[in-house]
């Protein structure tokens, strides 16, 4: 039980590295005439005839569940409202992937509406659950270290927040696209810092309680 437990920090991180690789390697697979500077990446995805862009956001979601489990079996700060907005991300980032948006210049459907309104929940639940979990992991000593750099990405997918509502409705969606990105490498670097932090800790554990059990024979 205990060595399924050291692997949902790797898990998650795998998946965010995963993911991240495969938005990436996605960006170069739909038709030569989509910008990716000034359409979303979901609607860049329903052009993704490999679904690979799908894919890396379900396994991206996913990830978040084992992060979440890992944040939990190493008890992590995170208890009431964070880990409430850490499952709204993953839920609705998994839904995001199996409910596609309609192709540009197409109305939208229902299923594209469900789309779009997980997709804000998602973009918007990240930074407030970061911002948070700053004050707890300032509190906290072993979490301390990784506190500044949530608090930045936390503030930086504030600001993003700010920047893709305000191209989305009076700026006539210039540049929709990167600042999209923008935003999701914010969110995603945050998750990264948390698993970063989960391995270093999981595993120090682990090596600790090994040497307790195994102590080294003196020969002196």
């Amino acid at each position: 039980m205990k060595q399924v437990r050291r692997t949902y920090p790797l898990i998650a991180l795998g998946a965010i590295v995963f993911s991240v690789i495969a938005v990436v390697v996605g960006q170069f697979g739909p038709d030569s005439y989509l910008d990716p500077m000034n359409i979303t990446i979901s609607e860049y995805a329903v052009s993704d005839r490999g679904g690979i862009t799908e894919v890396a956001m379900a396994v991206l979601g996913l990830g978040l569940l084992a992060l979440l489990q890992g944040l939990r079996n190493a008890g992590a700060p995170i208890k009431g409202a964070p880990e409430k907005l850490l499952m709204v991300w993953s839920v609705a980032l998994i839904v995001a992937a199996l409910v596609p948006t309609t192709p540009i210049g197409f109305d939208l459907d229902l299923t594209a509406q469900i789309h779009r309104y997980v997709s804000v929940a998602a973009f918007v639940s990240l930074p407030l659950a970061g911002a948070m979990l700053v004050p707890r992991f300032n509190a906290d000593a072993r979490w301390k270290a990784v506190a500044r750099p949530v608090e930045w990405l936390a503030l930086a997918g504030g600001f993003g927040l700010l920047a893709i509502t305000y191209v989305a409705m009076p700026g006539d969606r210039v540049m929709i696209g990167l600042v999209e990105r923008v935003l999701l490498g914010a969110e995603v670097a945050l998750l990264g810092a948390l698993a970063v932090r989960l391995v270093q800790l999981t595993w120090q554990q682990s090596i600790s309680l090994h040497f307790m059990r195994y102590p080294r024979i003196s020969h002196e």
